[in-house]
């Protein structure tokens, strides 16, 4: 087996159960049904692997890690097996009881998504009605307890120009960190790419708020930006590399070396109802076959950059050319950079309907439906 180290995290996807509906869903299209979730003892299992390799944190998610009933117990465990603990929920099912049960469990940090800073438009995209309210009270359950609070907003053409809004909302509902995060195109989100992509005049606009708010609040708000790759002239080191520093399970015990890595058919990943943590993160294939340099073909593997970007992303270079070794097309010295094109004009076009997702099947939102740019209140 290869020399590694250990990843820094572990995301603990317990479910793809959820209440709201959201048009960029990070879940894979086919999600896992709740009769195929992993049981706790199998969770348990899982986290005790973790804390033994040198895992620092785990992130509990999902979907929504809340409708697990075991939460609270598998936050204990793994608080007790010396793994900070985080809690990524759309917080609204995080009632008083639950706060309490979690604070009681060793939760160390809760991290609340916002799908806007406007509620009309919020639960429109959420799919909720109401969902905008009740994050808010939940922030508030959050910050009352003394935990950490970190506000995830996920920015896209539809709320860029609430970006102000945004920021002030983070602020006022007490939130040490808010991580701007533009929607990234796989999955889901690729369904509604042209309905969510922004212009470049959005994105420089969006951006320029972004770094006046971190100067103005420094020392109050830390603001983590994620910028959406078509954009970029170079790409980023998506998850820090391939199976360098995250190690993700599903609801359904596959490990993922990113949550979107399942949208590369040609990979299996391995299971672990079957094989320990440790085994999988050294010795997998699907884990190995784009770690490091060795995979890489020109330009990246001649490329300075190929220890700072380690090619970019395999998952966008999968979806934007079928072929998930080549250069991300992110990348200007990529052979298919032209691929981006056809999403760029689209992002100057009137954007069609959204496609939400349930478990059941796809809802189209029709033609007339009330249009995501609400103005705010």
């Amino acid at each position: 087996m290869p020399e590694v180290d250990p990843p820094l995290a572990i995301v603990a996807e317990l479910t793809h159960r959820c209440p709201l509906q959201c048009p960029y869903c990070s879940n894979p299209l086919e999600l896992e049904p709740g009769r195929d979730e992993l049981d706790t003892d199998t969770w348990r299992r899982v986290l005790d692997q973790a804390a033994g390799m040198g895992v620092l944190q785990v992130q509990f998610s999902g979907g929504e890690p809340l409708v697990r009933r075991d939460l609270e117990d598998l936050v204990g465990h793994a608080a007790r097996a010396g793994l900070y603990t985080t809690l990524i929920t759309s917080g609204v099912t995080l009632s008083d009881t639950r706060v309490d049960a979690l604070v009681e469990a060793g939760i160390d940090h809760v991290l609340i998504s916002f799908q806007d800073a406007n509620a009309d438009a919020g639960d429109y995209v959420a799919g909720y009605d109401g969902a905008h309210r009740i994050k808010c009270e939940a922030a508030a359950r959050v910050r009352d307890r003394g935990l950490p609070l970190t506000i995830n907003a996920v920015m896209h053409r539809q709320n860029l120009a609430r970006m102000p809004e945004v920021i002030a909302q983070a602020v006022e509902l007490g939130a040490g960190r808010l991580e701007i995060a533009h929607v990234q195109y796989y999955g889901w989100a690729m369904a509604n790419r042209d309905a969510l992509l922004p212009t470049r005049e959005q994105l420089d606009e969006a951006t320029a708020i972004v770094e006046a708010a971190r100067e103005r609040l420094r020392g109050q708000l830390v603001v983590d930006y994620v910028m959406p790759d078509y954009h970029a002239m170079l790409p980023r080191a998506c998850m820090g590399g391939w199976a360098r520093r995250f190690l993700s399970v599903t609801p359904s015990g596959k490990a993922l070396p990113c949550q979107a890595a399942e949208t590369i058919p040609s990979l299996s990943f391995p299971s672990v109802r079957t094989t320990s943590l440790d085994a999988i993160w050294r010795g997998s294939e699907a884990f190995n076959r784009y770690r490091g340099t060795g995979w890489m073909m020109e330009p990246c593997r001649s490329c300075d950059r190929r220890e700072i970007d380690w090619g970019g992303c395999r998952c966008q270079a999968f979806a934007l050319t079928g072929n998930p070794r080549v250069a991300d097309p992110v990348c200007h010295l990529a052979p298919d950079h032209g691929a981006l094109e056809p999403a760029l004009r689209a992002a100057r076009a009137v954007p069609p309907p959204l496609v939400y997702r349930r478990l059941g099947g796809t809802i189209v939102v029709p033609e007339d439906a009330a249009p995501l740019s609400v103005t705010p209140s």
